[in-house]
């Protein structure tokens, strides 16, 4: 059997020179790679007492959703603002070319609820400790953040020191 990491395609020099794009379709295209990386993060983080799962859109739907399927958890969405069609809560933060808001249902977490963050990647950490402030400002306690892969080099970690933060893949570069 392959190992997760060899399900994932890795392409220089995109988007701009210099840069070793990881592109995360491969994984989704590909069942056994699908089915190790839904596994491989539920397993990381089997130890947790969660009570909900949490992931933004796209790809933290893909794979928050099986693990919340897996676990008899909820899921909630983290949409881009203007996508959810009940009163939402949101947060502004900045990206490396701009800004961007994310929201979530206001009912969507209740006070107290442990919460699992699960989306596919965290770089710099930015979309990542927005989540985060959105379940807080819910009333929700963040237990634990777990990612597909996780690019070292730009200190996302960093920005999320104490928050548990699990990662099925360390890329040491950027």
């Amino acid at each position: 059997m392959k190992k997760l990491e060899e399900y994932v395609v890795s392409i220089p020099d995109f988007p701009e020179e210099g840069i070793i794009f990881r592109d995360v379709t491969s994984v989704l295209q590909d069942a056994d790679g699908l089915q190790l990386a839904v596994n491989t993060m539920q397993d990381l983080v089997k130890d947790l007492d969660y009570d909900v799962v949490a992931g933004p859109e796209s790809r933290g739907f893909i794979f928050g959703t099986p693990i919340a399927y897996n676990n008899k958890k909820p899921f909630v969405l983290i949409r881009k603002k203007g996508k959810l069609p009940r009163e939402t809560v949101a947060i502004s933060y900045d990206l490396e070319y701009g800004s961007a808001t994310i929201e979530m249902h206001k009912d969507s977490i209740k006070p107290g609820q442990k919460v699992l963050i699960v989306d596919d990647l965290i770089a710099t950490g930015g979309t990542t400790e927005a989540m985060v402030k959105l379940v807080e400002s819910l009333g929700g306690e963040v237990v634990g953040i777990v990612v597909l892969m996780e690019l070292a080099g730009l200190k996302g970690r960093e920005r999320l020191a104490g928050y548990r933060l699990d990662s099925a893949i360390c890329y040491e570069g950027k």
